[in-house]
């Protein structure tokens, strides 16, 4: 960890893996929430703070030399842009989360779709990318533009069973929490400041194959499969791999399926 105490701002599903591998390490870790004493019930009272955003009367309670791991989107520009410029005691790092939303492909029918690396024009229109720019730019923020998080809790056959997602060609992208949660870390210690990292397994899957896989080829239902409706998106994540250097512990999508559905009462 670097020696500067760290604060995670928005503690939410993945900052709730990310406490165990933090808490151990340094007494001067800590955690936000808009309402810390309902929902940071698992971190000590004293590591606990409120901040919002929108509420620049929170903003004093971050200590002035921490290292900032952000862990909403970061919008709109205009508070993003007010926070970044309050005092500091000295240097810090900041990791952002961001999300591969960020790239947008038009209407792009090709089949399968292109690899997508860190080089791809992103979407400058969206407020959460615009922040995200802007801390990275003028801030030497290290942005992970992270795919969709899976997890306890967060398991994708729900989503399949619920009807959420639908058997089909799509291509999806996930990251398992406990993976970006060790990234998160991995990259507050190594990362190189001003670079933006895609954060996957690296092995994008289809809504078809999934559901084949892990449901049998019947649960591929009756879903469109022709050039037609969305393609999805096929993410690279080499790069923070190769600058950063990290082992996944969920690089299989479906073993970890298969765990999360041992797991069920």
């Amino acid at each position: 960890m670097p020696h500067n105490p760290l604060v995670i701002l928005g503690s939410g599903y993945t900052a709730r893996f990310l406490w165990p591998l933090v808490a151990d390490r340094s007494p001067k870790v800590f955690a936000t929430s808009r309402a810390p004493e309902q929902h940071l019930s698992h971190v000590p009272p004293a590591q606990r703070l409120r901040f919002d955003l929108s509420q620049p009367d929170t903003w004093g309670d971050i200590p002035r030399d921490a290292d900032l791991l952000w862990c909403f989107p970061a919008a709109p520009l205009d508070l993003v842009r007010q926070f970044a410029a309050t005092p500091t005691d000295s240097p810090r790092r900041l990791v952002v989360l961001g999300s591969t939303s960020a790239y947008d492909l038009g209407d792009s029918q090709a089949y399968p779709p292109p690899w997508i690396d860190e080089t791809t024009p992103i979407d400058l229109s969206k407020p959460r990318v615009q922040g995200e720019e802007y801390l990275r730019r003028e801030h030497g923020a290290i942005v992970l533009r992270v795919a969709g998080i899976y997890g306890p809790g967060r398991n994708p056959l729900d989503w399949i069973g619920t009807g959420r997602v639908k058997a089909s060609r799509k291509y999806v992208n996930l990251i398992h929490v406990e993976d970006l949660a060790a990234i998160c870390l991995a990259t507050l210690e190594r990362g190189t400041p001003g670079e933006a990292y895609n954060v996957s397994d690296g092995t994008p899957h289809t809504w078809d194959d999934i559901c084949e896989t892990m449901k049998g080829p019947d649960a591929r239902g009756s879903a469109d499969r022709t050039e037609q409706g969305e393609t999805g998106k096929r993410i690279a994540a080499t790069k923070f791999l190769r600058d950063v250097g990290l082992q996944l512990a969920h690089a299989d999508l479906y073993r970890s399926l298969r765990e999360l559905e041992s797991q069920k009462g």
